[in-house]
C-alpha cells in the first residue's frame, strides 16, 4: 500500500488501514478496520485536487445528504470526516461496507453479455434504487459498472458519496460548481458532457448505456480518447441494442433507446417510469425479481378452544405483515386484501394469483393458559413448496420474540437485504402481554372503519394504557380513533383535544416512533396548524418511509391545506407503499383533475377502476370501494356501471357521512346539482365538517360553486 501517513496519522484512532484497493479519477479506495464497530469497511479519499477545489464544508454537507438515503440497493454511508495532513494539506474521506462480491465491471468482463433476464433485473434494482435518490434530491451523476457492485447477485450502487444534490437538496450548490468533469465519457449524457445542469435524466442515460453494454458487451458510444466518444454522442444517434443482439424482444429495445436519447425530454420521466418498462417489457409475463419480492401474510388459524381468542390468530399475522411492510425490497400484500381470505378454503397457488404475490405465509396459534403454540409456513406459490417451516412452543410472554424470529427469517428465506434502518425498525415493540392483548383487540375493531369500531377500540385502547401507562402504541391508536370520529362523525373541540392529549403523550413515550409521529401529524392537522402537522409527517416518514398511513394522511393534510403540488407526491408514495390500494390512486386522481393534469389524471382514473375491480372480488359490497370505483367510471366516460356502483355503496352503508360526501362528489360530476347538494347536506347532518376540503375538492368544481346553495353549505361548516 502507498505510504499515507497524514493519513493514517489523522485516522488512526477511528480506522486501520490494511491495503489500497483500487483508484479512481476521484477518489482513491482502502480496505480499512473500523475499530470502533470491529467490522471492514471501504474509505474512499477523494484527490487532493478534487478537496481542494470542493472544500471541506461542501464536501461534508453533500455528504451528508447522500447519507440519508436508505434503499436495499444502495450502498449506504457510515462516516466522512476531513484528515488534515501537514504536507498534503486536507483529505477528505468517507467509509461505506466492504463488499467482498464483484462489480458489475468484473462480472462483464468474466462473461461479456448477460442472459436477458440477469441484465434486466440488475438495471431494475439500479433503476428503483435511483429514483428513490431522486425523490430526495439526490443525483448521483457518474452511474457506470464500476459503481454497482454485486453482492448476492443483488446490485448495490455505490459512490452516492460524490453525488451532486438537485436543486434544493441541502439548500447549497451541488459538486458541478468545482470547475472539475465529473462523470466517465463512455457513460456520460450529452448534457453532462457539454457542462449543463445535471438532473435525473442524466443518470437515466448513464443507466441506458450500462445497459446497452450488459445486453451488448461493449457501452454504445466508443472511440479512442474520451473526445472521440463525445464526438460520437453529439453527432450519431444511438445504436440499436437489436443490432448488436437481435434476440433482443423489441419492447425492451426501445426502452433502452428511449432511455439514450440524446434530449431529456424525450427520455423517460423517471427512474421508477424506466423501472416499469423494463417489467413490462412484451416478451411474456411480468417475472417477480428479487429486489421487489412479493409477500401474501394471511391471517394465522386459531386453534384454541376459546372463540374468545380468535383474534389473537389475526394479529399474529398482522403483526408480522406490518414488520415485512418495512423492507422496501418487499411488495407486502395489505391487511385487507390478505384477511379477505380469512376461513375461506382456496388453493394457495389461487389466492396467491389474486394478491399478485409470489409467496405466501399461512400458520396456526394455538393457546393454552400462558403456553401458546404458532406453527408458520412459507410457501412458493408459483412452484408449490416450502421455503421455510417452523413451530413455536413457548410461554405467551415470549410471543414479540415469535413474531420477530418469524419475520427474520422470511427475509432470510426471500435472500432480501436490509438497509441498517429496516433492521432497526422491524422488531416489534415490547409491552405488558395483557396491554398488548388488549391493544390487540383494539386494532381489531378499529380495522372495521366506522363509529361504533373505533368507539369499542377506544375501550380496548384505554383498557391498555391502565395495565401498562407507559404503552405509546395504544396512545398512538387512541388518537388516530378520536381523529377519524372528529373527521367523519363528531367534530367537536372535546374530540380534537382528545386527539391532541393522546397523541402528545404517545410521543412523549416514544419520541422515534413513525406512528407516534403520524398520528400526531393527524392531530394537529383537526385543528389546521398545518405547519406542525407537515413537520410531523414529515419525521414519521424519516423514521418508516414504508408507513402507508404517513404517506396518506400527510397527502390528505396537504390536499386541506390547498398544497395540491404535494399532495399528489404523497398520494404517489403511499400508492408504490401500498401497491393494491386504490385509495390513495383515487385522491392522487382527484388532486390532478383539481391541477388541471387531465393526461395524467384520466389514465389514473381507469387504473383506479382497475383496482376497485380486483378489491370487489374479495369484498363485494365495500362501500368505499364502490363509490371511489363509481366516481372514476363516471370521470372516463361509464356511465351505467358508475350509477350501479353508486346505488350499491348507498344500499350498503346508508347514513355515513364519509360515503355520502363522495356520493355528492359523484352526482356533482354528473350534473345532477339537486343530488349532489342532496347527499352534501345529509353528509354534514351526519357528522362531516371540514370546509377546507370541501373548498379544494376538484369533483365539486363547476356549476356547485355558482349555486346559492354552495354558500351555505359552506356557512354550516363554520
Amino acid at each position: 500500500m502507498p505510504a499515507v501517513p497524514d493519513l493514517e496519522t489523522a485516522l488512526r484512532e477511528r480506522y486501520a488501514l490494511e491495503r489500497e484497493l483500487g483508484r479512481g479519477g476521484m477518489a482513491t479506495v482502502y480496505l480499512a478496520r473500523d475499530l470502533k464497530h470491529e467490522r471492514l469497511v471501504a474509505l474512499k479519499v477523494l484527490r487532493p485536487e478534487l478537496a481542494a477545489s470542493l472544500g471541506a464544508e461542501r464536501f461534508l454537507r453533500e455528504i451528508r445528504i447522500a447519507a440519508r438515503l436508505q434503499h436495499p440497493h444502495i450502498l449506504p454511508i457510515f462516516d466522512s470526516g476531513e484528515a488534515a495532513g501537514p504536507s498534503e494539506g486536507p483529505r477528505l474521506w468517507y467509509t461505506m461496507p466492504y463488499v467482498e462480491g464483484p462489480s458489475l465491471r468484473d462480472r462483464v468482463n468474466e462473461r461479456g453479455p448477460l442472459p436477458l433476464d440477469e441484465a434486466v433485473r440488475i438495471t431494475r434494482e439500479v433503476a428503483l434504487a435511483l429514483d428513490h435518490a431522486h425523490r430526495r434530491g439526490v443525483i448521483h451523476r457518474d452511474i457506470k459498472p464500476e459503481n454497482i457492485l454485486l453482492s448476492d447477485s443483488q446490485a448495490l450502487v455505490a459512490d452516492f458519496g460524490i453525488a451532486r444534490g438537485s436543486d434544493g437538496a441541502g439548500g447549497g450548490a451541488g459538486l458541478t460548481q468545482t470547475g472539475m468533469a465529473l462523470g466517465t465519457p463512455l457513460y456520460m449524457s450529452p448534457e453532462q458532457a457539454s457542462g449543463d445542469a445535471a438532473d435525473a435524466r442524466s443518470d437515466l442515460y448513464s443507466l441506458g448505456c450500462t445497459l446497452f453494454e450488459l445486453l451488448t458487451g461493449a457501452p454504445p458510444f466508443t472511440g479512442d480518447t474520451p473526445q472521440a466518444v463525445t464526438v460520437k454522442r453529439f453527432t450519431q444517434p444511438a445504436p440499436s441494442v437489436r443490432a448488436a443482439r437481435p434476440e433482443v424482444p423489441l419492447e425492451l429495445a426501445r426502452a433502452v433507446a428511449r432511455a439514450l436519447e440524446r434530449d431529456p425530454a424525450k427520455r423517460f420521466a423517471s427512474l421508477a417510469e424506466f423501472a416499469a418498462a423494463l417489467d413490462a417489457r412484451g416478451d411474456g409475463p411480468a417475472r417477480s425479481h428479487p429486489e421487489r419480492r412479493s409477500i401474501a401474510v394471511l391471517p394465522f388459524v386459531t386453534l384454541s378452544a376459546d372463540p374468545e381468542t380468535e383474534y389473537f390468530g389475526d394479529a399474529m399475522a398482522e403483526e408480522i405483515l406490518n414488520a415485512l411492510a418495512k423492507v422496501t425490497a418487499l411488495r407486502v400484500a395489505s391487511r385487507t386484501s390478505s384477511f379477505a381470505f380469512k376461513g375461506r378454503n382456496e388453493d394457495i397457488a389461487e389466492i396467491a394469483r389474486k394478491l399478485r404475490a409470489s409467496a405466501v405465509l399461512e400458520g396456526s396459534v394455538r393457546r393454552a393458559g400462558n403456553r401458546i403454540r404458532v406453527t408458520a409456513q412459507l410457501i412458493d406459490a408459483e412452484e408449490g413448496f416450502h421455503l421455510w417451516s417452523e413451530r413455536y412452543d413457548r410461554e405467551l410472554a415470549d410471543v414479540f420474540a415469535i413474531q420477530d424470529e418469524i419475520a427474520s427469517r422470511i427475509v432470510e428465506s426471500l435472500q432480501v437485504v436490509l438497509t441498517e434502518q429496516e433492521r432497526r425498525a422491524m422488531p416489534v415493540d415490547r409491552a405488558d402481554v395483557r396491554a398488548y392483548e388488549y391493544y390487540l383487540r383494539g386494532r381489531q375493531l378499529a380495522n372495521q372503519v366506522r363509529r361504533d369500531g373505533y368507539e369499542g377500540a377506544l375501550r380496548m385502547y384505554q383498557r391498555a394504557v391502565e395495565i401498562d401507562p407507559g404503552y405509546a402504541r395504544a396512545y398512538a391508536g387512541m388518537a388516530d380513533c378520536y381523529a377519524w370520529i372528529h373527521m367523519y362523525y363528531e367534530a367537536s373541540e372535546a374530540m380534537a383535544r382528545r386527539a391532541d392529549e393522546a397523541s402528545r403523550r404517545a410521543l412523549e413515550l416514544d419520541p422515534t416512533s413513525a406512528e407516534a409521529h403520524a398520528s400526531r401529524g393527524f392531530a394537529l392537522s383537526l385543528e389546521k396548524r398545518y405547519a406542525e402537522a407537515r413537520a410531523e409527517f414529515a419525521k414519521a416518514v424519516a423514521l418508516a418511509p414504508t408507513l402507508f398511513e404517513a404517506h396518506y394522511l400527510f397527502g390528505r393534510v396537504s390536499w386541506a391545506e390547498g398544497r395540491k403540488e404535494e399532495a399528489a407526491q404523497h398520494f404517489l408514495d403511499a400508492s408504490q407503499v401500498r401497491p393494491d390500494d386504490f385509495q390513495s390512486l383515487a385522491m392522487l386522481s382527484t388532486v390532478y383533475d383539481g391541477l388541471k393534469q387531465y393526461d395524467e389524471a384520466v389514465p389514473l382514473y381507469r387504473t383506479v377502476v382497475d383496482r376497485v375491480r380486483r378489491h370487489l372480488e374479495l369484498y363485494p359490497e365495500d362501500a368505499r370501494a364502490l363509490y371511489h370505483g363509481a366516481i372514476a367510471l363516471r370521470r372516463v366516460g361509464e356511465d351505467e356501471e358508475a350509477k350501479a356502483w353508486a346505488e350499491r355503496a348507498l344500499a350498503a352503508v346508508g347514513d355515513d357521512a364519509s360515503a355520502l360526501y363522495n356520493l355528492g362528489c359523484f352526482h356533482a360530476i354528473g350534473g345532477d346539482i339537486e343530488q349532489a347538494f342532496a347527499c352534501l347536506d345529509r353528509a354534514v347532518d351526519c357528522g362531516f365538517a371540514h370546509r377546507e376540503w370541501m373548498e379544494h375538492d376538484a369533483d365539486l368544481d363547476g356549476r356547485m360553486r355558482g349555486d346559492p346553495r354552495w354558500a351555505r353549505l359552506l356557512a354550516r361548516l363554520g
